[in-house]
């Protein structure tokens, strides 16, 4: 506890505050009033960063319930700041003289550890600019304490243009206030709250038809919260969600002005989102989606284009068949007929099945599987090299482009993995769907091939081009060697090859195949496997490098 004078509070449970002087400690207030053996009222809150000093109770004596163990103060109330409204920050932020310890804070180091102050070669300018707020369009308040918007009607006279206003990590919580001052703002375009613990949506909104661009990250919003704004966002083309704990996408039905909230009368399959009829964007990274049937709920928004999935728990990926759109039938659009972007990084799916139903959305170009267990080449999953050939059509993978030739290699080293591997199983073939379509492309024999000049190639004329780089820290500098291999040389055979071309005997050996699009290169770890086994084209290069 933080013992202070006592003062008259003002404080009401579930208000939003700050500790007084550090606006970036946030909480909420979840008690107001006595404390055993202590004089005065007190105020309990919850902070969101977790660095309180208990849960709510003090000496046995339980005053509310905080989030964690430690996260949880008693304090006074002139340690507390209920906040400031949108016109006194923009006057704090924009209109107020830089103060001697911020004048103090710009500085550099010189050589012998010295602060050297340093001066804004046209502060003045910009700060005159900037404070001529008639024209500000755009207006950072982020973390400044506000809490409400000020005095009806006059934000709008103050700041008449404003189409960018990011008021991330302030004390809003009612979307009441937020309603009046979209509403005083009509040139208002992108309007970013992240981190501010929205209350559920109540009462109705006005219409904010020129909000294009709105950023919900981290303020507690659910999808049912998503469907009562939608009715005021009639034209938003970005919508972002980050770390809201969503893990449904519940969807109303609209009969005049009744809403019937669809939980449990109506099968999965058989609910769509409606509405958003100029959604581009929709951000739901870091959210707690696992079942892909809440995703297909999305596929009905005609004008998605990119659609961001990162840090779910999703571990499959289904694109209906023919038999299962008998319900698209009646409207004859595809499920996400425009996505172009789909983000999947860092969720939980394993299986190549998944990976091929990426190629039935119909638009797709670009997709992330990075840290999925199906792209861990190292715990089961499959080299890059793999997945760009399953996957027919995208452009950019995992953030980084395909480029013809890279899709070239990946394709022809894939059908010749899959050749080695149907020698041993012939049913291997079923798992493989562009096999047959990539082979007869390449003109590549059932033979074991290999791909030096173009035409059908078999073992009969089975060599590689690879050149081999000497990267290891006791190698010395020795010139890059181009090499013909056949293409049956084992990773075993080829590190003995190693040990002879650049007099490497001391040295225990271990090699890396560098490969275009992928940022580090992949071990060679099984010395059994053959060039032709790994997939490892005509012109590759293979790094050599020593044992730590």
């Amino acid at each position: 506890m933080q013992d202070s004078p006592d003062s008259s509070h003002g404080f009401r449970v579930c208000q939003r505050v700050h500790s007084s002087g550090d606006s970036r400690r946030i909480g909420t207030v979840n008690y107001v009033g006595p404390v055993e053996g202590y004089s005065g009222t007190w105020v309990g809150v919850d902070w969101d960063n977790g660095e309180g000093k208990h849960d709510g109770s003090i000496n046995g004596v339980r005053y509310f319930h905080a989030k964690s163990e430690r996260s949880g103060s008693l304090v006074r109330a002139p340690n507390l700041s209920q906040g400031i409204s949108l016109l006194e920050a923009l006057e704090k932020r924009y209109r107020s003289k830089s103060t001697n310890d911020e004048e103090d804070e710009m500085y550099v180091l010189s050589t012998s550890n010295n602060r050297v102050s340093v001066q804004l070669v046209g502060k003045d300018k910009i700060q005159d600019k900037l404070s001529r707020f008639e024209e500000l369009t755009n207006a950072s308040l982020a973390y400044m304490g506000v809490s409400f918007p000020g005095i009806p009607y006059q934000i709008n006279t103050t700041v008449p243009n404003m189409k960018e206003l990011d008021l991330t990590g302030n004390l809003l919580s009612d979307w009441k206030d937020v309603g009046k001052i979209c509403g005083q703002l009509p040139a208002l375009q992108a309007l970013n709250l992240s981190n501010n613990l929205m209350s559920p949506y109540k009462s109705e909104l006005p219409p904010l038809e020129s909000i294009r661009i709105l950023v919900l990250n981290n303020t507690g919003a659910d999808w049912e919260q998503v469907e009562l704004l939608r009715q005021s966002l009639t034209a938003i083309e970005e919508l972002h969600l980050i770390g809201n704990n969503i893990s449904r996408v519940l969807v109303h039905f609209v009969f005049g002005s009744l809403f019937l909230l669809n939980i449990l009368t109506a099968p999965m399959s058989s609910s769509f989102v409606q509405g958003f009829n100029s959604l581009r964007l929709l951000n739901l990274d870091d959210n707690c989606i696992a079942e892909w049937d809440e995703v297909m709920k999305l596929s009905q928004l005609r004008c998605l284009e990119q659609l961001y999935l990162n840090k779910n728990c999703l571990n499959s990926i289904l694109y209906p068949d023919n038999g299962q759109q008998d319900e698209l039938e009646a409207t004859s659009y595809k499920p996400f007929q425009n996505l172009h972007c789909l983000l999947l990084g860092d969720n939980d799916i394993g299986d190549l099945v998944s990976v091929d139903s990426l190629n039935l959305f119909p638009n797709l170009v670009e997709t992330r599987l990075s840290e999925n267990p199906i792209a861990d080449s190292t715990s089961g999953g499959v080299p890059r090299f793999v997945l760009i050939a399953r996957l027919a059509k995208i452009k950019v993978f995992n953030g980084s482009e395909v480029t013809p030739r890279e899709r070239k290699d990946s394709e022809i080293r894939y059908v010749r993995l899959v050749i080695s591997r149907l020698h041993a199983n012939a049913e291997e073939i079923k798992q493989h769907p562009r096999f047959s379509e990539l082979k007869s492309l390449y003109g590549i024999e059932d033979e074991r091939p290999s791909t030096g000049a173009s035409g059908p190639q078999t073992i009969g004329s089975g060599f590689l081009s690879i050149t081999l780089k000497c990267v290891g820290a006791s190698m010395g500098e020795k010139q890059p060697l181009t090499k013909k291999l056949p293409a049956t040389a084992t990773v075993g055979k080829l590190k003995f090859l190693c040990e002879s071309f650049f007099k490497l005997k001391s040295l225990k050996l271990k090699l890396f195949l560098q490969e275009e699009g992928c940022p580090l290169p992949v071990l060679l770890d099984n010395d059994t496997s053959s060039l032709m086994d790994l997939g490892i084209g005509n012109e590759s290069i293979i790094l050599v490098d020593e044992e730590s």
